[in-house]
């Protein structure tokens, strides 16, 4: 059936600037003033180190650091998202990553029927094709169908 992976992971952060130093700006407060208006956020993303990464230019795949490279991303972007909340500037933190979902048979990408093409005679395998459905493989079809109870695909497609 579906699989799904996870990948760039990252932590979008979005800030409200209250003063220079906010964004970095320092050592100007004899020569300007600061003005953010109210409204003004900045959005940006931080991405986490990688697992592998050993540090002084040293690094090595990141499945040979972990045995769960999905959970480590994701409780390394929960601390840095933990300790950027702690900030006064920042109005939001939130862990985010790229979702990827595969069928475990064929390996392309997994594509179901919609209801609307559920419900059209011409993108089903038969009668018997729902919503939801798989579209990439019949060996995907055929374990959805066998899961919930739905007749096999007959031969010679819909009819």
């Amino acid at each position: 059936m579906k699989k799904t992976y996870r990948d760039e992971w990252r932590v979008m952060v979005t800030i409200k600037p209250l003063r220079p130093a906010d964004l970095g700006l320092t050592g100007l407060d004899d020569l300007a003033e600061f003005i953010a208006p109210p409204t003004q956020t900045i959005t940006v993303a931080v991405l986490p180190r990688r697992l592998g990464k050993l540090g002084a230019g040293m690094s090595v795949s990141d499945s040979m650091i972990s045995r769960d490279i999905e959970g480590d991303y994701q409780r390394r972007c929960d601390e840095i998202a933990d300790e950027l909340r702690r900030r006064p500037q920042v109005e939001d933190a939130t862990v985010t990553c790229t979702e990827t979902h595969t069928c475990s048979h064929c390996c392309y990408g997994w594509e179901v029927l919609t209801a609307d093409e559920a419900a059209d005679a011409s993108c089903n395998q038969d009668e018997h094709s729902v919503e939801g459905e798989p579209v990439c493989c019949e060996a995907g079809i055929a374990e959805f169908r066998t899961e919930r109870g739905i007749p096999a695909v007959k031969r010679g497609g819909a009819a």
